[in-house]
């Protein structure tokens, strides 16, 4: 009898644990495909890609803008590193939801050290851009 607790529990403690590997995945991939069209200079795409809360705090017009000025001095992409994932329920400022920030160690044409933090929300069924800082 204990023996069957014990794996129950194990089994009841891996679940969540595999439903957050599974989101951090899949926020991982769309979050590189999302990076791809930035890389891309496609700030208008990406916006379009974007999860609604961040297409309702920025208009695509000023996303563009405010891409282009971040991203075009450093020229392109050399290599890119995943370098740390979190998965979280909530943000300042955000409402409660199901987030993955990722921070990706990249190299660019102009800046050899550069840190990308992405964070991606799951919206609408899938995950979506929701924020980006470079540093």
């Amino acid at each position: 009898m204990r023996r069957a607790f014990f794996l129950t529990c194990l089994v009841a403690a891996a679940a969540p644990a595999r439903a957050a590997d599974t989101n951090e995945a899949a926020a991982s991939k769309a979050a590189e495909a999302w990076l791809k069209l930035l890389d891309a200079g496609q700030y208008g795409a990406a916006w379009d890609e974007a999860s609604s809360m961040f297409r309702k705090a920025v208009s695509r017009a000023a996303w563009e803008k405010q891409a282009a000025a971040a991203r075009e001095p450093l020229g392109k992409v050399r290599e890119r590193k995943v370098a740390t994932t979190q998965l979280t329920h909530e943000l300042p400022g955000a409402p409660d939801g199901t987030y993955v920030v990722l921070i990706f160690d990249t190299r660019f044409e102009h800046k050899e050290r550069g840190h990308e933090t992405v964070t991606m929300m799951l919206d609408g069924g899938r995950f979506r851009g929701a924020g980006y800082f470079i540093r």
